[in-house]
């Protein structure tokens, strides 16, 4: 049986996730980064953008009414925007650094509501710790993705998560 997990157990679980993810992508070269199966469908490169954007779109919008860390990659990484109409994808690095602003903005809201530093925080716990799961579980949503497609591109095997948390539901890792 798992344990049950405090919101500072979540932060840490959402540190393993991501570097799952950049795990997953550490050794591919800019062309797989950007290969894409076919034109309605996403580069591995987007996927990693994809997951810091739905990432912040539920902080700000759930708990902390945060402005934008960058429009144009929020357009670029948002499902909703259209996948012509997404345009070019930044260098890898450009990606990472927005990802880590929104996963330290992350950090900061929820061990703001941890340490009961907002109003509601009995009702903003509750909250962060759905939003938490929800944010985790999407990052090996995408993971799995890139995953597969990382195996039509290499003989080696992908490492595997290092969380003990996980669960296996339909071939995705989810929180337990």
């Amino acid at each position: 049986m798992m344990r049950p997990l405090s919101l500072p157990d979540l932060l840490a679980e959402h540190a393993a996730a991501q570097a799952y993810s950049l795990a997953l992508v550490d050794d591919l070269t800019a062309d797989e980064l950007a290969w894409r199966p076919h034109e309605h469908s996403s580069p591995i490169a987007w996927h990693l953008g994809h997951q810091a954007a739905v990432n912040h779109y539920l902080v700000r919008n759930l708990t902390a009414a945060e402005p934008s860390f960058d429009a144009d990659l929020d357009a670029v990484f948002d499902s909703a925007t259209p996948e012509p109409a997404r345009g070019g994808l930044p260098p890898l690095a450009e990606i990472v650094a927005y990802r880590d602003a929104i996963a330290g903005s992350t950090r900061e809201v929820i061990t703001r509501i941890g340490d009961a530093q907002v109003g509601a925080p009995a009702q903003l716990a509750r909250i962060a710790d759905r939003l938490m799961r929800a944010v985790i579980d999407h990052e090996y949503q995408h993971a799995k993705w890139v995953e597969e497609v990382r195996a039509t591109m290499r003989d080696d095997p992908a490492p595997g998560p290092a969380s003990t948390q996980l669960v296996a539901v339909e071939g995705y890792w989810m929180l337990g």
